[in-house]
């Protein structure tokens, strides 16, 4: 044996010398950066859908009753078949393909295909009116691009392309919201469920990269500009109160709901399956409704009227937005369509905030809104901190870190009345029971081996 051979293979092994982890921390590299060009490339082409939408409402309020049932029909049409993965958030197929270290499995959630179609029929969505995000679909995208990469390039065994999911899930939420912090925390908090600590540089490597290739094109933005409200001290408890209660309550039940659990949700869920294209027609045809009856307030993300009530301008939408708002997302996610519900429940809270604002006069309006987003996110959510830090960082506001904490912390027990299950992790775990049950099926339809004969 050659020692000085030994010695040199001994620090090829070494994790800072192994020519086999450099081409990982490359390729994260890499796919980082095709993560954060996807996110600005959608972040783009969702505004140019939502605009072009909202000039055909200057032609008559009545168009959506034309446009939104023919697209949500469409949509589901489209997804019911080989693009069947493409509906909903995304953020559940990520979590389940993280839960499930089968090949097969993860490459049907994450597959390029799977990525295209999630893009463009999200942005459909919006070209049709739906009420529905972005940001879902993105960290969905993001988790795609990082597997593929990984797949095609040797990362194929379990454990490593279950890192590739969590770093790509983590720098899409980060590159669409413009929030790292947020990106590592709900990596951590939701996609993960756990801390592991070898994922801790290459999660923090992905988002800073991909954060800075949005800010190298978008430039430093915040994505509700900057909020300089603050509350004191005695009047910050009955807003955290309020806020947590109330608003953690409501997004429970529009969790709930969605998830199409108990008695008579179970009847909307049979319908749907019995009939998925005219129901979604009829999600549709109630949308538009709802958009007429709310001065056409409840289409698309909800971002410009949840920023007018943030600033307190002069065309924020009334008070009952919130409520309309709440609706919408419900009949939008029922159609089985396409699209997130980050942005969206940010629009509800900043609605039901500003209900809120209205029964504590002498506190400032912004500050209770600002709670009442942290308070609606956290409680469809689950994940406090996640929703905590989102909402520090998309307005900028570090006076309120105590209150948002402890409007998070409330709103995610007041979440557990209505919902038991966090919202994301319910539907990745439908998504793990068809995969189980499409397994028992397999083995039991398998045809057995016969023993051979004894001489």
């Amino acid at each position: 044996m050659n020692p000085a051979g030994e010695r040199f293979r001994s620090l090829l092994r070494h994790e800072w010398l192994s020519p086999r982890q450099w081409r990982r921390r490359l390729l994260f590299w890499l796919g980082a950066v095709a993560v954060g060009l996807v996110t600005i490339a959608f972040v783009k082409l969702s505004i140019l859908a939502y605009d072009t939408f909202h000039r055909v409402l200057a032609y008559g309020a009545w168009w959506p009753l034309v446009i939104t049932p023919c697209t949500f029909a469409l949509l589901s049409w489209l997804t019911s078949g080989f693009l069947r993965q493409t509906r909903g958030s995304g953020i559940p197929q990520a979590i389940a393909a993280l839960r499930i270290e089968d090949d097969t499995f993860r490459h049907a959630l994450l597959s390029p295909r799977v990525a295209a179609g999630k893009m463009a029929l999200t942005l459909a969505a919006l070209l049709g009116g739906a009420s529905v995000g972005r940001e879902g679909p993105t960290v969905h995208v993001g988790a795609a691009v990082m597997y593929s990469l990984g797949r095609r390039f040797g990362f194929a065994e379990p454990a490593a392309a279950g890192r590739f999911v969590l770093a790509g899930s983590a720098a899409g939420l980060a590159a669409a919201f413009n929030t790292p912090l947020a990106g590592i925390v709900f990596a951590i908090e939701e996609m993960a469920g756990a801390f592991e600590h070898r994922m801790s540089g290459i999660i923090l490597t992905a988002v800073i990269i991909a954060g800075i290739v949005s800010l190298g094109l978008l430039g430093n933005y915040t994505y509700f500009g900057t909020v300089t409200a603050a509350l004191a001290l005695r009047q910050s408890w009955l807003a955290v109160l309020a806020c947590g209660v109330l608003c953690g309550m409501a997004g429970g039940l529009f969790a709930r709901i969605i998830l199409l659990g108990g008695n008579w949700l179970s009847r909307i869920a049979a319908l749907r399956a019995r009939w998925p294209i005219p129901f979604a027609f009829g999600c549709g045809v109630a949308l538009a409704l709802l958009g007429m009856a709310s001065g056409s307030s409840v289409y698309g993300t909800g971002y410009d009227q949840a920023r007018a009530i943030l600033q307190h301008a002069v065309d924020a939408p009334g008070a009952g937005f919130g409520a309309c708002k709440f609706v919408a997302n419900i009949v939008s996610y029922w159609a089985g369509i396409p699209g997130g519900i980050f942005s969206p429940a940010l629009a509800v809270g900043a609605g039901l905030g500003h209900n809120i604002a209205q029964w504590l006069p002498g506190s400032p309006p912004a500050a209770i809104v600002l709670l009442g987003m942290a308070g609606y996110l956290a409680g469809v959510t689950q994940a406090p901190l996640t929703a905590a830090i989102i909402s520090m960082e998309l307005t900028a506001n570090q006076a309120m870190v105590i209150p948002i904490l402890a409007v998070c912390l409330i709103a995610r027990g007041s979440s557990a009345l209505f919902c038991h299950t966090p919202v994301y992790r319910a539907f990745a775990q439908r998504l793990v029971a068809e995969y189980e049950t499409a397994q028992a099926d397999a083995l039991r339809d398998r045809p057995a081996v016969a023993a051979p004969e004894r001489p």
